[in-house]
């Protein structure tokens, strides 16, 4: 389990004091007063303003592209009953989970690439903050996909874009036509009466019959209350992954090969050639690597020669 940086008011404060930066200040004062403070009207639609932690800058946006694999993380305890980034109250047990840059809330599906167990979550927090961790899902969530006792798991998270718009829709009132289908007005209905009518002539009317007595009303019983629909846990075939650090991705090989040369003094570094459309992306990656553990001290060097935005992926 990876704990975040702004678990407690006074932690988001020495934060604060650490971090620096109007966007980071800003964040971390927000999150510290929603820790403590009931907001007015509980959880809602949020994208958000980029912020920076730890010389990284994170850009929230709407992307029902997104796909992504790296590591995961899961919270618990410490902030169960804690609000969400947007306004929610956090339930360790609910499916939900923590991304730094998806629109709250938004429905992505986490596999988990290394026994194959695959659960939807509901995005509604921010983080995780941990370097190297691409989503900080519930305990609950955890468990279902099989890593709550390990910690952390390879995953593939991706957007489920249509559910996504549907509840981006829900909550906003804007509704996207190709999505969600604006029910017609129903046909209006006018008033009906009825009345007895005289017999026929030459025609003897039937003796009234008697009403027959209404049922009596069944003792009330007391109805169990409604239960949560079980989660669906899907299984997808497993396939062997290798653990790498991705320093970046150039358009020009050359910029590519530069980084390549300064880096393999770290590890067995190689350049790899990915196609977005018709123009080629050059990828510069350190590995593979055997555990999460090396991962992230691998990570650490990678920053610290002066690449923030390198990250942890699993190919």
């Amino acid at each position: 389990m990876m704990r975040r940086a702004w678990a407690t008011p006074v932690v988001a404060l020495a934060a604060i004091l650490t971090l620096g930066g109007c966007a980071e200040l800003d964040f971390l004062s927000q999150t510290a007063k929603n820790v403590n403070q009931e907001p007015p009207h509980g959880g809602g639609y949020k994208v958000g303003n980029p912020y920076q932690i730890d010389g990284v800058w994170y850009y929230p946006a709407v992307d029902y592209n997104y796909v992504e694999t790296g590591i995961a993380s899961w919270y618990g305890p410490n902030f169960h009953g804690k609000f969400t980034a947007n306004g929610e109250r956090y339930d360790q047990n609910a499916l939900t989970a923590a991304h730094r840059t998806l629109p709250m809330p938004s429905i992505v599906r986490v596999t988990n690439l290394e026994n194959g167990r695959s659960v939807k979550l509901t995005v509604n927090d921010r983080g995780p903050y941990a370097k190297g961790r691409i989503i900080d899902v519930s305990r609950r969530s955890a468990q279902l996909l099989g890593f709550d006792g390990k910690g952390t798991a390879r995953v593939r998270v991706e957007i489920v874009a249509d559910e996504s718009r549907a509840l981006a829709a829900k909550l906003t009132g804007k509704t996207d036509p190709n999505i969600v289908a604006e029910k017609p007005p129903a046909a209006p209905v006018g008033a009906v009466a009825s009345a007895d009518l005289a017999p026929p002539p030459g025609v003897r009317a039937a003796p009234p019959t008697a009403t027959a007595a209404p049922p009596k009303a069944p003792h009330p019983v007391a109805s169990a209350p409604p239960r949560a629909p079980e989660p669906v846990v899907e299984t997808v075939p497993v396939k062997p992954t290798s653990i790498y650090v991705q320093a970046g991705a150039f358009a020009r090989y050359d910029n590519a090969n530069r980084m390549k040369a300064r880096l393999q003094s770290l590890g067995p570094t190689r350049v790899t050639q990915v196609n977005l459309g018709n123009r080629p992306l050059f990828r510069v990656r350190v590995g593979p690597i055997q555990s999460v553990d090396d991962a992230d001290k691998v990570l650490d060097r990678v920053m610290k020669a002066g690449y923030p935005e390198a990250r942890i992926i699993v190919d």
